[in-house]
């Protein structure tokens, strides 16, 4: 049985990396997909090949609490009731030690990674409620296991708040039968990858994990039949140790 088949799905950051292979999976396996990001050109280019009556383009900033209200509502009213919640939107910063980050970059990365994150939740949180149903998927990072200079200071933090955030909703929320995922890559060829203080080479960039892999670990959970739950997963690079 299709456990994707017209489910309605809001994908955040779906222009482009990882949200975008998200999207246009859910959409090929029978989904209806609001693909939400800042810039509408990059939600176009993602939308150009796929069926007109499966998408919705939404221009939108997660961290405008206002802004992603309205974008739900919008949602539930073209599709319905919204099944799965992907909180992909993300960002780091250059340069991301404690001693250098700007008290800006600090502010806006919490803004878009965390509480972005708690935006969107909140916003879908009284549907999935009133249906006790519902997944929702927060792209986390390994960053967000284990903090570390590569990833720097507010990534790592804005990544555990997700952790915690994850955990705290599987808590409250199993008696209404809603779930969280937390997925947690390691390194992932996506355009975050240019904010990195040190470039990092073609060689290295095939080697990594791709947003299809992430897409793919989406798709798996969110196939399961709604009596289980993956509270964390882990996916990273063959060529990457773990500890």
């Amino acid at each position: 049985m299709n456990q994707i088949q017209n489910k309605v799905v809001i994908v955040t950051g779906g222009g482009t990396g990882i949200g975008q292979a998200i999207a246009v999976d859910f959409v090929n396996a029978g989904a209806k997909v609001a693909l939400v990001g800042r810039r509408l050109e990059k939600l176009q280019e993602t939308a150009a090949s796929l069926p007109r009556d499966q998408v919705m383009l939404r221009a939108c900033d997660v961290a405008d609490r206002e802004a992603v209200q309205v974008m739900a509502t919008a949602v539930a009213e073209r599709f319905g009731p919204v099944d799965i919640l992907v909180n992909n939107a993300g960002t780091n910063t250059t340069p991301r030690t404690v001693a250098d980050i700007s008290f800006e970059d600090w502010d806006r990365l919490i803004e878009v990674n965390l509480t972005g994150a708690f935006n969107c939740v909140r916003a879908v949180l009284p549907g999935m409620r009133a249906k006790k149903d519902g997944l929702i998927i927060n792209i986390s990072s390994i960053a967000g296991v284990r903090a570390g200079k590569l990833a720097g200071a507010a990534y790592s933090a804005s990544k555990h708040g997700m952790m915690a955030l994850n955990h705290t909703i599987n808590e409250e929320e199993m008696g209404y039968n809603i779930r969280a995922c937390a997925i947690c890559p390691g390194e992932v060829e996506t355009p975050i990858l240019d904010l990195r203080p040190e470039p990092v080479g073609a060689e290295q960039r095939a080697r990594i994990l791709q947003p299809e892999d992430v897409s793919a670990a989406a798709l798996m959970v969110a196939r399961l039949p709604a009596r289980a739950c993956v509270p964390l997963l882990v996916i990273k690079p063959t060529s990457a140790v773990y500890k």
